[in-house]
């Protein structure tokens, strides 16, 4: 069994050495506690409880809370995690307290100090999940002047593109609250077997376009200070002219990030398009460091350099010294392919008056200059391709049948978690450690259905495979090349002669023409 005033005693070490909490706070704290555990006294024993203060993450601490209060009976079954989340809360700094020592900071010692004080109390309170993410697979592809970064991740379900889209049809939920799991009201909520845990989470508050927004480290975390910018309004995702300030706003406090909008329309956009976000953080992801494979200029705006990259899907880097130039350059783009119409590309801007053309804007400081990349995007159905033109063809859908979002166009793929238990059983189909039987893999009732295709092709290329660590690098690749692939299909504009002749149409049509 465990002892409550014990762990009492534990959280209360840990939360002074990795939650800043202060001695004047410390018996407040403890008492606290106690009534929480429904413990009458404190800890008198003399049991060495240092190790709290060598933990990393705090995962000890988290099982025991659950076990205490499934043994005392103080949450129902399945409440655990909310119970230990809403203790974390407790011990970790309230939002104000937050936000005075991160400016406070920011100010003395710059802003990349004061995100790290701010990502690391999200991760000693169990809100960035690190041990959990730590499990996603991870590898690198390198495919010519561009390397794609791959991952498997174990933690988070995959969405469905028709469910994404009802979001934005779906009416107002009236009781709700909070109404999405992006709104302001989740900093300290309860939670509930629907709706996760969010009594440990914490924000910091700035203004952007000169509107109320927060910012938040990703529990998912993709990668390094996975951050999201969100509207303190709950109000649909869009992307138009005025986002490039907001987006410079957010730059101008932190320099050290880079801050993208998802596409603001279904099939192209993110997971979540009826709350207006931004992602960001301070890893650089493929994309950035991909070259200009087009240099473009602009008599309009003489300042700007930049051009078409040497990208998978349509992409376009611009920077210069000025904000305001720049930003009026990215507004001007942005309105322009909200109303263009390309016929022999197959692109239209709307169809019976449905919207097809966005594009996912995304600006960051490089080398003291401000830069803005997008990526056109249009989310058209045919009855060919009723899941989207420039998605993720149907061929492809057993490795990734999930929007394509602004971090996997930027290169960055999150691949659904069943893949680690299925592509183990393919590479032992391609070795021989299974048989290798149609009959079975033809019926809708197999784990290994969607990828009957896939392991045929794998069969037939590679008939001579023994090797368990052979088939599992054939396997690799095959994902490898569907990634590269499903980039390519996402491309307005093909890396054709065709295609690329039509992009500089687009950009010569705003005033960038491209410099032979």
């Amino acid at each position: 069994m465990t002892d409550g005033a014990m762990l009492a005693e534990e959280l209360i070490r840990y939360a002074k050495k990795f939650l800043h909490l202060k001695d004047i706070d410390e018996v407040y704290t403890r008492n606290l506690l106690l009534r929480e555990f429904g413990v009458g006294a404190p800890y008198k024993g003399d049991e060495d409880l240092s190790y709290v203060e060598n933990l990393t993450v705090p995962d000890i601490l988290i099982d025991k809370i659950a076990d205490f209060a499934k043994e005392n009976g103080l949450v129902s079954e399945g409440e655990e995690g909310l119970f230990a989340a809403h203790i974390f809360g407790l011990l970790t700094p309230i939002p104000s307290a937050i936000n005075a020592e991160f400016y406070d900071i920011a100010s003395r010692d710059g802003i990349k100090a004061a995100c790290d004080y701010f990502y690391d109390i999200c991760v000693k309170n169990n809100y960035i999940q690190k041990t959990a993410i730590d499990k996603n697979l991870k590898w690198e592809y390198a495919d010519g002047d561009n390397v794609l970064e791959i991952t498997i991740n174990l933690s988070k379900p995959e969405k469905d593109n028709k469910e994404i889209a009802k979001l934005l049809t779906k009416p107002a939920a009236g009781a709700k609250y909070p109404e999405c799991a992006l709104c302001k009201e989740n900093e300290g909520y309860m939670g509930s077997l629907t709706h996760p845990a969010r009594s440990n989470l914490r924000t910091v508050s700035l203004k952007m376009g000169g509107e109320d927004w927060f910012v938040q480290y990703s529990p998912y975390a993709y990668y390094n200070e996975h951050c999201i910018a969100i509207s303190k309004k709950h109000t649909p995702m869009r992307v138009y002219a005025g986002t490039p300030d907001k987006l410079f706003d957010f730059v101008d406090v932190f320099p050290n990030y880079f801050i993208g909008s998802n596409a603001a329309l279904p099939i192209v956009g993110g997971s979540i398009l009826n709350h207006e976000h931004y992602q960001g953080g301070e890893h650089i992801l493929p994309m950035r460091r991909s070259g200009v494979a087009v240099p473009l200029h602009s008599d309009k705006y003489p300042g700007i350099h930049g051009g078409i990259l040497n990208w998978y899907n349509s992409a376009i880097r611009l920077q210069c010294s000025s904000r305001a130039e720049l930003a009026a350059a990215a507004a001007e783009i942005i309105e322009a392919w909200q109303n263009y119409t390309d016929e022999s590309v197959g692109i239209y801007a709307q169809t019976d008056g449905v919207p097809h053309n966005t594009l996912s804007p995304i600006a960051y400081m490089c080398d003291g200059e401000y830069t803005m990349d997008m990526i056109l995007r249009n989310n058209i159905t045919t009855e060919e391709y009723p899941d989207g033109v420039f998605h993720a063809h149907p061929q492809y859908f057993n490795i990734k049948k999930e929007g394509i979002g602004l971090i996997e166009a930027m290169g960055l793929f999150i691949l659904p978690g069943r893949l680690k238990r299925q592509t183990a059983e393919i590479e032992k189909i391609l070795c021989g450690e299974r048989p290798y039987n149609e009959e079975e893999l033809s019926s809708p009732d197999c784990d290994l259905f969607v990828h009957r295709d896939m392991i045929a092709k794998l069969k037939a290329e590679n008939p001579d495979v023994k090797d368990r660590d052979v088939a599992a690098q054939k396997v690799r690749d095959y994902i490898n090349k569907v990634c590269a692939e499903i980039l390519d299909c996402t491309a307005v504009f093909k890396r054709t002669a065709e295609g690329r002749q039509a992009f500089e149409n687009f950009m010569s049509s705003v005033g960038f023409d491209a410099i032979k």
